[in-house]
């Protein structure tokens, strides 16, 4: 054990921030009590006297990724609120993208995805969305943000995504065989594609198409 962890008293939220820090580095499949004890500096055991077990830190990993995402705050305009609020969750999910499994997979929400969830719905209903309205511009909304940072990691090929790989060299690509293929790849080797990009326009459809499903302000 270093001077360091010594110094440090162990509790529930040092052991949450540093399962969240194994997760970010190898994954979730990497987190047993026996690596997140070394990773602590101290035995698996002496783990357990501050969380009753694996999922008790899931649950407090989960709290924390959720507590970095921006809420809607009161009087804001809707879809000012859910552009900000989606952007925020993409970069914070894009930093600890194994949380995506996990969010909606909890059996229980601890006080910060309370308030975050009430806050998000609290913003559309204040919009002039019905109850079932709003709860479904909320799953379309995270749902579209989970599966968009699944997409950027998959074409990145890495566990943190990046921007895309390059497009197959045109050359590849017959215009004879494959017209509108061969024209999208013409038109990404000019450097017009980036996930940012693709995001917000991609979300800006979506918050558009909500719109027409608000009534007056309640």
């Amino acid at each position: 054990m270093t001077r360091d962890h010594q110094r440090v008293p162990l509790s529930k939220e040092r052991i949450f921030q540093a399962a969240i820090d194994v997760a970010d580095r190898e994954g979730l499949q990497a987190l047993t009590m026996r690596r997140l004890g070394a990773e602590l500096g101290v035995e698996a055991m002496a783990v357990y006297k501050h969380v009753s077990s694996k999922d008790d830190i899931l649950d407090g990993m989960v709290e924390l990724v959720v507590s970095l995402i921006e809420a809607p705050g009161h009087g804001m305009d809707w879809r000012d609120a859910m552009r900000r609020r989606a952007i925020s969750a993409r970069e914070v999910l894009r930093r600890h993208s194994w949380a995506i499994g996990l969010l909606d997979s909890r059996r229980s929400m601890g006080p910060n995805q309370l308030r975050y969830v009430d806050a998000v719905l609290g913003s559309l209903r204040s919009a002039g969305f019905s109850v079932d309205d709003a709860a479904h511009a909320f799953s379309l909304l995270d749902s579209y943000v989970y599966g968009h940072v699944v997409q950027e990691m998959s074409w990145s090929g890495r566990s943190e995504p990046s921007e895309p790989p390059g497009p197959a060299p045109e050359s590849e690509i017959s215009s004879t065989d494959y017209p509108h293929l061969a024209e999208v790849a013409a038109h990404a080797a000019g450097g017009t594609f980036s996930f940012d990009g693709e995001f917000t326009y991609g979300l800006d459809v979506i918050l558009s198409a909500l719109e027409p499903g608000r009534s007056s302000p309640v």
